[in-house]
């Protein structure tokens, strides 16, 4: 009898102390500062109105007043960093090569039109502008808007180089960089941990075994942006079961509390 009653006052006094804290997290945690706010996120520079992941599409979504840009890298064979989605050429410029294997200088031109990946028959044709840009031009063109930066490949190279153009365009404040696999993220958090991680999606369903299980309130989190991976059209009973685990209103306010920033992204599960 004793040992229920001593049962059941623990596990009371778990629930009521996890449901505070979920509710008011500062009395445990200290709130992440928010460098930038953003509700409106220009993906691959807003593919869909102007040729995914060019100068174009960034300048066309910044006029339009988008809170931050979101773009790809990879690394070129001379070492420079691209702003491209896709590492290997052929979706995007017709030719059946990979960016590591070519210098800047070799790099070919987008073609003329391209299908959105992440929505059903879907397709731009781009202007005068089929360059793939170097992650540099974009930092100097806009020096003041918030970026997130998808690192495509596990390369210590690439990781290194970007961490040194975001310091060098002194940009640790408009910047949030990783990656959907964790060991990507792990390896930018290291080289340098100035700069914003997002949640992997292995910490995302990290995040969600915590929440549910109460002690989401207890751990602290290093991530600061959570983009919410959306399965794709063709799956037909994930979304459902996404909306049933992850559109938790409780969760979301919970993460906003401790100044984490919660974004639906798509597509999910592209590397």
């Amino acid at each position: 009898m004793c040992a229920a009653i001593y049962i059941v006052s623990t596990v009371t006094g778990y629930v009521l102390t996890s449901a505070l804290l979920l509710k008011c997290p500062t009395l445990l945690h200290r709130r992440k500062r928010e460098r930038f706010l953003s509700k409106h996120i220009s993906h691959r520079g807003g593919a869909g109105e102007n040729l995914e992941n060019t100068m174009a599409a960034f300048k066309h979504a910044v006029d339009l007043g988008t809170d931050m840009l979101e773009l790809d890298c990879h690394l070129t064979k001379d070492e420079q960093v691209v702003v491209s989605h896709d590492g290997n050429l052929k979706r995007v410029c017709g030719i059946n090569a990979n960016i590591s294997d070519l210098t800047y200088a070799e790099l070919p031109p987008y073609l003329c039109k391209l299908g959105v990946t992440f929505q059903r028959e879907c397709f731009c044709e781009g202007g005068e502008d089929k360059r793939i840009p170097l992650l540099r031009d974009v930092f100097d063109a806009f020096p003041n808007t918030p970026i997130n930066i998808d690192i495509k490949v596990n390369n210590d190279t690439l990781i290194k180089k970007v961490s040194e153009l975001v310091v060098k365009y002194d940009r640790e404040d408009l910047t949030v960089w990783g990656n959907s696999r964790n060991h990507i993220v792990k390896k930018c958090y290291k080289e340098n941990p100035h700069i914003p991680v997002l949640f992997s999606f292995p910490r995302v369903l990290h995040l969600l075994g915590l929440f549910y299980t109460g002690l989401l309130p207890f751990v602290p989190l290093k991530e600061q942006f959570l983009e919410i991976p959306m399965p794709s059209l063709s799956i037909a009973f994930l979304p459902a079961l996404y909306k049933i685990l992850l559109m938790r209103k409780a969760l979301f306010q919970h993460l906003t509390a401790r100044g984490i920033q919660v974004h639906e992204a798509t597509p999910a599960f592209q590397s």
